[in-house]
């Protein structure tokens, strides 16, 4: 399913068999229609009476171990952190639509925060500008929101994370703009069911690379490709801790699963190939092949029989 211009370069001779070079026949069409960096505003400010994690001041991150289980008083804030992160991404995901541009939508949810009490943890997250998530099309993941204005039929996937009382909430799901064509929707639509069907492995005893094993064979499946590089994490009083939930089969990871675990499943499927390559800004990945990428994503906690998803909004996503 690679695409046929993925390893080319400019003088090779064209895909087509035209016995053309690539840069004198399809490599303007090729690039076509790519998504690529536009303006970035400055970052916004937070009110003082918000509550800010460590790093809300400094952009410096610094990790603490732990074994990735919670307290219960932990685990009932999350509930409240998490409650908030699907509010504002059902918000600011009912505001997608062709013409509104990606700042648009991180202003949107910027407020949204705020009006909850609750900051944006991905701003100044290791620096990052923004208060979400914008990635369009053949960006996997961490796509800084910009000027770029939504054209009909594009996907894009909407990343929040909030810091409600010294806890982190995080989800994210890819939406639909305007007309989109058939293979993207079926796409959209695997994507869900992978984090769907991972959800249900989850409870205690069941080794973590379960959870990968599930997503790898219902993607590839269905003829696509999972991300490896980008994978799900341990969150609580930390953004991200210790604990790495891959998408993908990992034999070596057999530690079981324990109940008080609290960490996110976050598929990234692919159209075609499943790697990446980074943008000069330092967070956007994008595919390699620029073949489109969907992705949905719970925290979720382990219970004595299962898992509770935090991040469930109270009515159906818009799609």
């Amino acid at each position: 399913m690679t695409s046929p211009t993925a390893t080319l370069k400019s003088n090779d001779p064209c895909w087509c068999g035209s016995g053309r070079k690539f840069k004198r026949c399809h490599r303007n069409e090729a690039e076509a229609g790519r998504i690529k960096p536009g303006r970035v505003t400055p970052m916004r400010a937070v009110p003082p009476h918000i509550g800010r994690p460590p790093y809300a001041d400094t952009g410096q991150v610094v990790r603490k171990p732990g074994t990735g289980i919670q307290t219960p008083d932990v685990i009932e804030r999350m509930r409240t952190a998490g409650r908030i992160a699907a509010d504002v991404l059902q918000l600011v995901g009912a505001a997608v639509r062709p013409g509104v541009s990606t700042e648009e939508l991180d202003v949107l949810a910027h407020e949204a925060c705020i009006e909850r009490g609750a900051y944006p943890s991905p701003l100044n997250y290791h620096g990052y500008p923004k208060a979400i998530c914008t990635s369009v099309n053949e960006v996997i993941c961490h796509g800084i929101p910009d000027d770029r204005r939504l054209i009909d039929g594009d996907i894009v996937n909407l990343d929040v994370t909030t810091y409600v009382d010294g806890v982190h909430g995080d989800t994210n799901a890819t939406f639909l703009v305007g007309d989109v064509d058939e293979p993207s929707r079926r796409l959209v639509e695997v994507t869900r069911e992978c984090l769907d069907r991972a959800i249900a492995v989850v409870r205690p005893g069941v080794p973590l690379n379960a959870i990968g094993q599930t997503i790898q064979q219902h993607a590839e499946g269905n003829g696509y490709g999972v991300v490896r590089t980008f994978i799900g994490h341990g969150i609580g009083e930390q953004f991200h801790t210790d604990l790495q939930i891959p998408h993908y089969y990992e034999p070596r990871l057999t530690r079981p699963i324990e109940e008080g675990m609290t960490f996110t499943i976050e598929p990234m499927i692919t159209m075609g190939d499943h790697r990446h390559r980074m943008w000069d800004d330092g967070w956007t990945a994008v595919t390699v092949d620029h073949r489109r990428t969907a992705q949905f994503e719970h925290t979720l906690v382990v219970t004595t029989d299962g898992c509770e998803v935090l991040t469930r909004p109270s009515t159906a996503l818009p799609s």
